[in-house]
């Protein structure tokens, strides 16, 4: 049976059904069009669906698994956690799929921690589960290396295509296998992720680097539109950034240099230059060739 939260587990979902591994679902927080879709498909298929829009739903769970008696339940991007009574179906029952490496990613959105963070690898990390999230016993890591250029969404695909992959070499494994081997989570090397606030957004012109304002823009697209930032009181979000080789001569942090047809130039505190290509402002997404305010705005400095 699969837990899932939505569209990231619709590959994995659709490979282990074809491969005739696939006994039921469930999802939790679904939007209505992934829950619909959801539904239709196990109802054509005549198989075991359940929603669980809340925690509060929660409480139906235990019932639903005990009287579907699935062999093994995988959980991929569930938002809820599984409380022990439900885990008590079966010992090393339940195994999780978390899109980072455990333990130093745990958390719920870890893909944006390992962007924003400048991490070259990341991984899919397959665990079995305990009343505790992302701190089961690791099967394995499966380790994705992470591309220049990768953003939050684009690294989301390549993670969504390998997890049906590593998902499925599980299920292989269980078939084929009667025990899994496991071994603890190194808790000296444990750190708990909470959701990014809007001060994790926010870009910090004084103290970041040209490089950690790039993860950033990179690591908020699009989930966030893109990276927080300020301009003469206005709120705007960076979408789309390079760093630029160059120094500038120790200017104010934030402050814009130069205005290109294609692009903006600013400072940044490590003396090296960050190149704007696509922002989000009050008049829409934007290229700055289209932003007609842009003229204006050399030595204008972002806060």
């Amino acid at each position: 049976m699969i837990l899932c939260g939505g569209k990231f587990a619709f590959r994995t979902i659709q490979l282990l059904a074809y491969e005739k591994f696939l006994y039921a679902i469930g999802i939790g927080k679904g939007n209505d069009i992934i829950v619909d879709a959801l539904e239709k498909e196990t109802e054509e298929n005549k198989m075991p669906f359940k929603s669980f829009p809340n925690k509060k739903s929660m409480s139906e769970m235990k019932d639903w698994i005990f009287s579907i008696q699935p062999d093994y339940v995988f959980s991929i991007s569930f938002p809820f956690l599984i409380p022990e009574d439900i885990l008590a179906y079966g010992n090393h029952k339940f195994i999780n799929f978390h899109p980072a490496p455990l333990p130093q990613y745990r958390g719920v959105m870890p893909i944006f921690e390992v962007l924003k963070n400048q991490e070259s690898q990341t991984a899919i990390c397959a665990h079995f589960m305990n009343a505790e999230f992302d701190e089961g016993d690791i099967i394995f890591n499966d380790p994705i290396n992470i591309e220049e250029g990768d953003t939050y969404g684009k690294l989301t695909v390549k993670l969504s295509h390998r997890l049906s992959n590593v998902v499925l070499n599980v299920a292989n494994m269980i078939q084929f296998g009667s025990k899994i081997p496991s071994i603890p989570q190194d808790e000296e090397k444990a750190y708990f992720y909470e959701k990014p606030q809007y001060s994790d957004t926010y870009i910090k012109w004084k103290r970041m680097s040209a490089n950690e304002i790039n993860a950033l823009v990179n690591a908020c697209n699009p989930w966030n539109i893109g990276a927080d930032t300020t301009l003469m009181g206005e709120q705007l979000k960076i979408i789309k950034s390079n760093v630029l080789p160059m120094s500038h001569d120790n200017s104010v942090p934030g402050k814009i240099l130069k205005i290109n047809e294609e692009s903006i130039i600013v400072a940044c505190a490590d003396n090296q230059q960050l190149e704007i290509e696509i922002i989000c402002s009050d008049e829409g997404i934007l290229k700055i060739k289209d932003w007609k305010t842009k003229e204006k705005l050399i030595g204008i400095i972002f806060n």
